[in-house]
């Protein structure tokens, strides 16, 4: 008997490896999703493009969703979720902290060294320690924000210790990795003003969107600011400061709307306006009802939740480091300036390339998407505009159009939630890992802008 040997498949750039076990790993979660046990009630089983509309959020760690995740899916579903999102989430800040490495790896002698003596978080070569790290790090977090979470809920909601148990591990993992699912059909809403459920979310939230580089530098140098390389310096200034931008956005626009902050007593309206800046990182949970907010402040949130957060972590959006880059190349422009220097260090020709291929590409994929789905949908701009930006970020915010879109546009968010997840760190490792020089140059031009 003669045994056929399998197709070898050869992956010819990590990238490929990358892209296929996401895409590996949504398969088998639709699969588990399609059985009759993954849907809540008697009979039936989910639809295909339900079940692949979520397995794709929460691995992407997403959060949009097509139906009410509580109501829909059965307990077993809803522990199919919950693996997604963690697969999904340490799957993210793992590839994309190895990528790092292979392509400081790849780099020059001269290169390499610059590269080894920013990135001091991680070794060039010690994979071990991304792997451990980045296994420490998100269960620690995760254990300690379901341990507070389970608390408040057992002796303040009345939950059973099971109950509570439960929805402080989904909770607490779902925050960590910025997915932002929830098994409340109005997401965080009836905790608005509760800082026990809301702030331990946020923390969350903004840890998992640091980034594991960033974490780890932290944990080993936060007494010496002065060693921290540019990354974790850019992304600990940019954080804080778009955070509050956030909350004065927010304040500004919804103090007096009476079907958001307005109804809220004065003094609680700051809980909810800070979870609201926090959850535009690319988290997901709401507190308030997204489709009553401002045109102004959905504007805002845009913006927001197309910067994202940290680089390999578990953040969407083009990343903070992206977005400070391309300001101070505005920055120097503006001034005359020939190099773009940002926290005492010289940006590279080579990193600005790559930060201004990733906006305009990110921006291109945002508005065609959007042009789409108006034309398809009839919604209005600002709508379709704020769902393709959540989707393509991995944000999860809807202003409740994501199961009115019709099965095109399901399948337009699915294409926007892989492409936004996975993009960014695929497009940047192939990049580097593609520069050569060229053999001779063209003569300079210099043609009219503007």
């Amino acid at each position: 008997m003669v045994v056929p040997r399998l197709p070898h498949v050869t992956f010819r750039h990590p990238a490929q490896l990358v892209v296929t076990g996401f895409a590996g790993t949504i398969a088998v979660g639709t699969l588990l999703l399609l059985l009759p046990l993954s849907r809540a009630g008697v009979g039936g089983h989910a639809g295909v493009l339900t079940a692949l509309f979520t397995a794709t959020s929460a691995v992407c760690v997403t959060g949009l969703a097509v139906v009410d995740t509580p109501g829909y899916w059965s307990p077993f579903g809803q522990v199919v979720i919950l693996a997604l999102i963690q697969v999904g989430g340490f799957g993210i800040m793992t590839m994309a902290s190895l990528l790092g490495l292979l392509v400081s790896r790849r780099m020059g002698l001269r290169t390499r060294l610059n590269a080894a003596a920013e990135t001091k978080a991680v070794g060039l070569g010690d994979v071990r320690t991304v792997l451990r790290g980045v296994a420490v790090t998100s269960l620690v977090v995760e254990a300690v924000t379901a341990l507070v979470l389970a608390l408040r809920f057992w002796l303040r909601y009345d939950e059973s210790l099971g109950r509570a148990v439960w929805l402080g591990v989904f909770h607490g993992v779902s925050a960590f990795n910025n997915a932002g699912f929830a098994l409340w059909s109005d997401s965080l809403v009836g905790f608005a003003t509760d800082p026990w459920i809301c702030l331990p979310l946020c923390v969350a939230v903004v840890l998992g969107g640091l980034g594991f580089p960033v974490i780890l530098e932290l944990l080993r140098r936060w007494r010496r600011p002065r060693e921290w390389s540019l990354h974790t310096r850019i992304v600990l200034t940019a954080t804080p400061v778009l955070l509050v931008l956030g909350v004065v956005l927010v304040l500004g626009n919804e103090w007096r709307n009476p079907a958001t902050l307005g109804a809220l007593p004065a003094t609680d309206r700051w809980l909810p306006a800070l979870t609201a800046s926090v959850m535009a990182r690319t988290a997901g949970f709401n507190s308030l009802d997204i489709g009553s907010l401002q045109q102004g402040t959905l504007l805002g949130t845009i913006a927001l939740m197309f910067i994202g957060g940290g680089s390999a972590g578990t953040a969407g959006g083009i990343k903070v480091t992206t977005f400070v880059l391309l300001f101070f190349v505005i920055w120097a422009e503006v001034r005359g300036e020939a190099d773009v220097h940002a926290f005492g260090r010289r940006i590279g020709e080579r990193a600005m390339r790559q930060a201004v291929t990733v906006a305009l590409l990110s921006v291109a994929v945002v508005a065609g998407s959007t042009m789409l789905l108006v034309e398809v949908t009839g919604f209005d701009t600002h709508q379709v505009l704020f769902e393709t930006t959540s989707a393509f970020a991995t944000v999860g915010l809807s202003t409740g159009i994501t199961n009115q879109v019709g099965s095109f546009g399901e399948v337009v968010l699915v294409v926007l939630m892989f492409v936004g997840r996975l993009g960014p760190i695929t497009l940047v490792s192939a990049l580097a890992l593609r520069e050569r020089q060229r053999l001779y140059q063209h003569p300079e031009g210099r043609p009219i802008i503007g």
